[in-house]
């Protein structure tokens, strides 16, 4: 067996999810009690501004192979959903090799930027990414352009810049102006990760998510298989340095990206469904500020912050995990069973999740059941459904992933 082939078999056994056990699982932590009925939502900690009431939207990427669409949702100030429209991107979507439940195996595949007003999303399929400009629940001025690679797989938007990261071949990120033309490829600003991957990757050896430091100051990739975090430091023009930083991951198979009010990194980490907490140094290097912390679910990989609250997606068992940091920045589960919300039979094979600007109400993509929860927040992070939008894509031989709200 070649190195290559080495590498992506130990990478495939430390992820591999069986489907009758992601099923056998949760029906067995259903038995879970977690109080979460009659919670209070939390006040407004988000930002200063939020949008009114009937420009609230959920939007939901299908991934469909034969033409990705988005699908649209109005949102109701009490969380509930809506249909209100596909959309199709004008480009294809994409499932990577062996992937369990989640075809594009990232965080941070539909973006919304809200300096711009432009919904970004991936074509995996045809290597491609389309904005669209947002108004209310409509989609328009449609704009397709090259990604500078092979699968893309996930955006990183700071100010006037997004970077698109390409999970195929070698892997790379590449750079883009933001425009009243939707998306403009940045000159010199492509850089290698230098992975060995096909140009569909096998999921477990794809990176995970690129995602810029607030303030956008460094550009960070985590790689699953070669268990590292990568840190580009970012120059005044928006390009990258040269070469990344290459740090040791402190958790294994690193994969989503999220940031506390401090500034701090978190990452979560797939293999035995830990979160680290990292300082960011300016030299692109990385101090751990907190060890791996377990939440005792199975295979975590999506994670998303809003407020004091942070919420990760653990697809083995279709659960999700409330964590909240303190003064001191210390990161806690919110429960001793690590669950915020008990689990259904509707809610199979939890992904990506989505959090609304002002803080209160949280999404969570179910690829199994194609199904889409909405939650609002309790003052004490537990997780209270207000809505399930059912008909969507689901895991076969690919289904939706990306989800983005406003």
């Amino acid at each position: 067996m070649s190195k290559h082939n080495r590498r992506r078999a130990t990478s495939k056994n430390r992820l591999t999810i069986a489907g009758a056990g992601v099923l056998a699982t949760a029906a067995a932590v259903t038995t879970v009690a977690v109080a979460s009925a009659g919670e209070v939502s939390r006040g407004r900690e988000g930002p200063a501004t939020t949008k009114a009431g009937a420009d609230h939207a959920v939007f939901v990427q299908g991934n469909e192979l034969d033409g990705n669409t988005i699908h649209v949702f109005k949102r109701g100030d009490d969380g509930k959903l809506t249909a209100a429209g596909n959309y199709a991107t004008g480009g294809k979507g994409g499932d990577q090799v062996d992937a369990p439940t989640d075809s594009l195996a990232s965080q941070g595949s539909l973006v919304y930027d809200d300096r711009s007003g432009l919904l970004l999303a991936v074509n995996a399929g045809s290597g491609t990414v389309t904005s669209f400009r947002v108004q209310g629940q409509k989609l328009t001025d449609r704009r397709v352009v090259r990604s500078g690679g092979d699968f893309p797989a996930s955006i990183a938007v700071s100010g006037k810049v997004a970077y698109v990261m390409n999970a195929g071949g070698a892997g790379s990120v590449q750079g883009f102006r933001i425009t009243a033309k939707g998306l403009v490829p940045l000159g010199g600003s492509q850089r290698s990760l230098g992975l060995d991957n096909e140009k569909v990757p096998l999921f477990s050896s794809s990176p995970g998510q690129v995602a810029f430091t607030p303030g956008g100051g460094e550009l960070v990739v985590t790689t699953k298989s070669a268990n590292t975090i990568e840190v580009f430091p970012m120059r005044r023009d928006g390009r990258p340095a040269h070469k990344p930083v290459i740090n040791d991951s402190a958790g294994g198979v690193p994969f989503a990206i999220t940031f506390d009010r401090s500034g701090r990194m978190l990452v979560a980490e797939a293999e035995e469904s830990t979160v680290s907490t990292y300082k960011v140094r300016r030299d692109g290097t990385l101090k751990v500020a907190q060890k791996p912390l377990a939440n005792g679910q199975n295979t975590l990989c999506w994670l998303e912050r809003a407020g004091d609250f942070f919420y990760g997606g653990n697809t083995g068992n279709s659960t999700v995990t409330g964590y909240r940091t303190d003064q001191r920045g210390r990161l806690a589960l919110t429960n001793e069973v690590g669950i915020a919300t008990p689990p259904s039979a509707m809610s199979q094979g939890v992904i990506d999740l989505a959090v609304t600007e002002d803080e209160k109400f949280v999404y969570v993509q179910n690829a199994v059941s194609g199904t889409v929860d909405g939650f609002r927040v309790g003052r004490n992070g537990s997780l209270t459904k207000v809505t399930t939008a059912t008909g969507l894509p689901s895991f076969a031989e690919s289904g939706m992933e990306g989800i983005a709200a406003v």
